[in-house]
């Protein structure tokens, strides 16, 4: 029997043979803090221009003046007409002159969680992760400010920033740079002071950039890899003997996939109906669910092309009823649950999801616990309802981050679930989800198809308060290794 403990290697299914080729080479490589890794953010870590991103929040808020608008109009064309393409920038800089630094943060927090967590490359993460595994001295090095970097570096487990530093003063930008902005030879010599001060040999370093102003970062490392360049800088490339990795770009939803995934509400529609009209004539209510659950899940996927690479299937019917716990990053995470659980299943869920449209018709076969987090009373009232169903029979979905996460990221569980498994004297089963946020983004309404990989990891039984932050903290952890080395 296979197991979900990590092996050795990591399985890399979904990653093009140049990566996994790159991976390997890592891994046979120099290992340890002397050598180091230095990703550009800006179309190489992340598909698109965080300063984009940041320049459109402004512009929606009406917070840019027609002068500013002007002079980045103008800088943008005087840029693309061989000028010099950092002023854009420093036009940004300086319109930023008495806003506060902490309000400047928070929008880059809030900003990488709506929108440019999703960008994020899973061939840039598993790159960053080989780098990682290999104990390199990992950092990001780009001409963006820390406020744009900060979130995906720490999001990516990296703790090292090169990049471009604004001046503040009492708590408010200046608008002046401390120092130049780490664009072209800026950035390179900004990665030969982070070596020196790291004792990292850039001989046997490593360096991943996208653009033409890269070449002279990319020339202070031993291994330099042009990532998804730009045609000037691929030509560069192919001239200096460099390799190139072309990445897949996050899937975003085509029209055919918007189709599908329309056809498949329909399909899931029609397994309801289908379900509970069989239920009616039969006058079994309970078979009734069950088959309408079923058509309502397998269905919809089929439509919408999704397969699921289940590791030890055989672990969900051990244990019932049981309380199942997955991460979560997509609305995909609970039909995929569902089809994999098939029967006798409920849900917890926040109340604020009973009207989300992509919840109604679940809500009737399923009839989910809906708690009311403002209200500690109906939420225990509604949860000692819960721990009697689940000993009359009915096994439990819940995911314990809470949320869904922007990234792949695990967040940290909270103990409800496992409350519930020590009033109720039921197991908890372990589900590891790995792709789904790929296939349908956290905010996301379209279903792209692909696989799905998920793996059942050793039901845990005999739960208690007497030891349960410790065993959550190990569960937690398992998660984690288990999401880091796919089994094979």
């Amino acid at each position: 029997m296979l197991s979900c403990a990590p092996p050795r290697g990591p399985r890399m299914s979904g990653l093009s043979a140049e990566v996994r080729a790159a991976i390997e080479a890592i891994e046979a490589g120099p290992q340890g803090p002397s050598v180091g890794a230095f990703f550009d953010l800006d179309g190489t870590l992340v598909a698109g221009y965080t300063a984009a991103t940041f320049y459109g929040d402004r512009l929606k808020g009406r917070e840019v003046s027609p002068a500013e608008f002007v002079r980045t109009v103008v800088t943008a064309v005087d840029g693309e007409l061989g000028g010099d393409p950092t002023k854009i920038a420093h036009v940004a800089f300086s319109a930023m002159r008495g806003e506060s630094e902490e309000a400047f943060a928070d929008l880059g927090e809030r900003l990488f969680r709506s929108k440019i967590a999703g960008t994020v490359r899973r061939e840039s993460r598993a790159l960053v992760a080989a780098h990682q595994r290999a104990g390199h001295t990992v950092a990001v090095a780009s001409a963006a400010t820390s406020y744009q970097v900060r979130p995906v570096a720490r999001d990516l487990g990296v703790e090292h920033l090169v990049c471009t530093q604004l001046v503040v003063e009492d708590g408010q930008f200046t608008g002046a740079t401390d120092g130049p902005m780490l664009w072209g030879r800026h950035k390179a010599s900004g990665v030969r002071r982070f070596a020196k001060a790291h004792d990292v040999d850039l001989a046997q370093s490593y360096a991943y950039g996208n653009g033409y102003e890269d070449v002279a970062f990319l020339s202070s490392v031993g291994h330099p890899t042009a990532l998804n360049p730009h045609r000037d800088l691929r030509s560069a490339a192919a001239r200096l003997g460099w390799p190139v990795l072309d990445l897949t770009d996050p899937v975003g939803g085509s029209l055919l996939a918007a189709g599908r995934t329309v056809a498949a509400l329909a399909g899931m529609n029609a397994g309801v109906t289908a379900g509970i009209a069989y239920g009616l004539a039969r006058g079994d209510r309970r078979e009734g669910r069950n088959l309408a659950v079923k058509l309502a899940t397998r269905i919809p996927m089929a439509v919408a092309g999704v397969t699921l690479d289940v590791l030890h299937q055989e672990r969900l019917w051990t244990h019932r009823p049981a309380i199942f716990v997955a991460n979560h990053q997509s609305s995909l995470d609970i039909p995929v649950l569902g089809r994999l659980l098939e029967r006798d299943f409920t849900i917890v869920a926040k109340k604020e999801a009973r009207w989300d449209p992509r919840a109604i018709v679940g809500s009737v076969v399923i009839d989910p616990a809906w708690i009311d987090r403002s209200d500690s009373g109906s939420a225990r009232a509604t949860l000692d309802g819960v721990v009697e169903r689940i000993r009359g029979g009915t096994s439990l979905m819940i995911f314990p981050e809470g949320t869904r996460s922007p990234t792949p990221v695990l967040g940290p569980f909270r103990k409800g679930a496992f409350h519930l498994a020590a009033q109720a004297g039921v197991p908890i089963v372990p589900v590891v989800l790995r792709n789904t946020g790929e296939l349908m983004g956290r905010s996301s309404l379209v279903l792209n198809p692909g696989v799905v990989d998920v793996c059942v990891l050793e039901p845990e039984t005999d739960w208690s308060t007497d030891d349960m932050s410790e065993r959550i903290a190990a569960l937690h952890a398992k998660f984690e290794a288990t999401l880091a080395r796919w089994p094979s």
